[in-house]
């Protein structure tokens, strides 16, 4: 009893820990004073001053154009590549996963910078279609790593034996191989939407003027002093999250009873 009480008790100052200065945040994004030293009473004014702002606006829909852009055709991408990987041999198979591993442990910065140097090297112009093109290729190999686990859950010779009742390759991939591992494709398809919504380091880098998300307009605001309409911005930004890793929890937790039963 005593070991599970020091148990909790030390699991709960993590948390508080991790979340006590998230939680003030979305406090203070109702409080009416513009001061964080002192409270002036429940409002949502700095909602509606953040929902009036133009460059808060633009750069929401910026974000949630890049997201979704994104997450579709690297879900897209990622699907075809994990199928086509699951269909190699072993050592070519444990080469190109290695490769796939990469991006997923690069740090973001080196991620950032070397995709700026490439698309100015290419001679792009920083911009929509750079950003858009370096949160595909970040959101690939997570597709990969979500689809593949039930690729190799799936009776390998099932592709085989709806060849052997007359489906074309095209056919018994859209009729049996797709359905089955569709669960992980949504999944994957909500983690690339979260990573891209999240995304900072490689969005600064690969943005161009006029141009930019969520994460670097509360950046720029930050730097000119912090405003009430930043707490507002980001709690509504957590909370988005936090929804989407929820969901993203709840399918592979149904995913994994289902193949487990």
């Amino acid at each position: 009893m005593v070991k599970k009480g020091i148990e909790r008790l030390y699991l709960g100052l993590i948390l508080l820990f991790l979340y006590a200065p998230i939680i003030t945040l979305m406090v203070f994004s109702f409080n009416d004073s513009k001061s964080r030293a002192k409270w002036g009473g429940f409002t949502l004014k700095w909602y509606q001053s953040m929902f009036n702002d133009p460059v808060i606006m633009k750069s929401l829909y910026y974000t949630l154009a890049i997201a979704l852009l994104s997450a579709i055709i690297a879900t897209a991408i990622g699907t075809a590549a994990a199928i086509g990987i699951q269909t190699m041999r072993r050592r070519t198979k444990e080469t190109i996963m290695n490769v796939t591993y990469l991006p997923v442990l690069n740090a973001d910065i080196v991620t950032g910078i070397a995709f700026m140097l490439f698309f100015i090297g290419l001679g792009l112009k920083l911009g929509f279609n750079t950003m858009l093109i370096a949160h595909i290729t970040f959101n690939i190999p997570f597709v990969i790593l979500s689809v593949l686990p039930k690729l190799k859950a799936m009776d390998k010779f099932t592709y085989e034996a709806a060849l052997d009742l007359g489906a074309t390759s095209m056919m018994a991939v859209r009729k049996v191989i797709l359905p089955e591992i569709a669960p992980n494709i949504i999944t994957g398809f909500l983690l690339a939407f979260t990573l891209s919504l999240d995304d900072f380091v490689i969005s600064y880098f690969t943005s161009g003027n006029g141009v930019s998300n969520l994460s670097i307009t509360i950046y720029t605001m930050t730097r000119r002093g912090i405003k009430p309409e930043i707490n507002a911005i980001s709690t509504i930004l957590f909370m988005a999250i936090l929804i989407l890793l929820l969901v993203i929890t709840q399918r592979r937790e149904k995913t994994e009873i289902k193949e487990k039963y």
